[in-house]
């Protein structure tokens, strides 16, 4: 891919390494800096970053991967919706295989229920706009990154007709989940690396709380090896002068105001919402809902007052607060593995502890 080398060029990531090694050194303690991006995550274990690191500087990963912060009762009532022989799910494929109280979606599709999976909510419009006399529902997960397109599709499908397409929403959005976070008992950290995809489409300025209330140094960060490295120095330099602020190491995609058009259009059909975050409990305005105008395209979501019941040994929850690596789990790597999942961190291919599975977790060790 064109320009993808520059940022991997290994003088660039020595240079970089030396640059934090060199600030480091000044440090009287050891800081922490949390990733709240799955992306990020898989990237930090892919190239090694947490191994390049001195040993002032920690890594932590957070509630950065959508289908992590799931709770349990949202694909309780997924599966619930599809004891009426009518209902035809779609959902994508990392959800397929997260547990419920009874099973996933996709041992209901063994027992028989119609579950398939899609590649984007375009796609379960299509196979709405094939089944007219079924009732097609989207289980519609993910940051902001993903509501603006199924926005979209709920508006094609009101333009269309197609009037058995609904939606279950249960995206999530990470300003305010953020707030839970540095406010949680336990958690203590210095900084965030912040997303870099949801950032394109909310921008900058929704985490600037985050540097005035809270002291938190805060930086938007890229995938690649040296975009991370970058973010890092910048974070540690915030640290060290006590200048917090919300800086952007991802310019090439993240603007200022982010993406109007997307907000918009994300905004014309959901709204505000409290939300149940999986490790962060009932956050209030931290979901969206589909408002009252597009109702006939909404299926009632579980209440998010009811907690999930998570399985007893699973740390999924300890995971995404920051507060456990996965592999203080007993689960981890026996009962739990990619093939085999307990919890919903090593289902998805942006969870912490798919993340250490796959690459090893003395990479992670700051």
């Amino acid at each position: 891919m064109k320009y993808v080398d520059e940022y991997r060029r290994p003088d660039l990531v020595e240079d970089l390494v030396r640059q934090i090694r060199r600030r480091a050194s000044g440090l009287d303690r050891k800081v922490r800096f949390m990733e709240v991006c799955g992306g990020h995550t898989m990237a930090i274990g892919r190239f090694g970053i947490a191994s390049l690191l001195p040993e002032r500087i920690e890594l932590l990963s957070g509630p950065g991967c959508p289908v992590c912060v799931t709770p349990t009762t949202y694909v309780d009532k997924a599966i619930e919706l599809t004891s009426d022989p009518s209902v035809l799910l779609t959902t994508f494929g990392d959800l397929y295989r997260v547990p419920g109280s009874a099973g996933t979606p996709e041992e209901a599709c063994e027992r028989g229920a119609d579950v398939r999976v899609v590649y984007s909510p375009r796609d379960a419009l299509g196979i709405a706009d094939s089944n007219r006399q079924r009732l097609v529902v989207f289980l519609a997960i993910g940051f902001e990154t993903t509501a603006p397109t199924v926005a979209a599709t709920v508006l094609e499908a009101s333009r269309r007709g197609i009037a058995n397409f609904r939606v279950m929403s249960g995206h999530k959005t990470m300003p305010e989940a953020l707030r839970a976070l540095v406010q949680a008992p336990g958690i203590a950290l210095d900084g965030f690396i912040l997303p870099g995809h949801v950032s394109t489409v909310i921008g900058p300025e929704p985490y600037s709380f985050l540097a005035r209330e809270f002291g938190m140094a805060c930086c938007i960060s890229g995938f690649e090896p040296t975009d991370i490295l970058q973010s890092i120095l910048a974070l540690l330099e915030q640290t060290l002068t006590g200048e917090p602020i919300v800086q952007n190491e991802y310019r090439r995609a993240v603007r200022p105001g982010g993406n109007a058009v997307a907000r918009e259009e994300m905004m014309k059909v959901f709204e505000p919402a409290a939300a149940q975050w999986r490790g962060l409990g009932l956050i209030p305005r931290s979901g969206l809902d589909v408002r009252a105008e597009w109702g006939g395209f909404r299926v009632e979501p579980p209440d998010p007052a009811v907690p999930s019941q998570e399985h007893a040994s699973c740390q999924c929850s300890e995971v995404l607060r920051g507060r456990a690596r996965p592999t203080a789990c007993p689960l981890f790597g026996k009962r739990c593995t990619p093939q085999s999942a307990v919890g919903p961190c090593m289902v998805s291919s942006e969870g912490a502890c798919a993340a250490y599975y796959r690459y090893g977790s003395v990479r992670f060790e700051g």
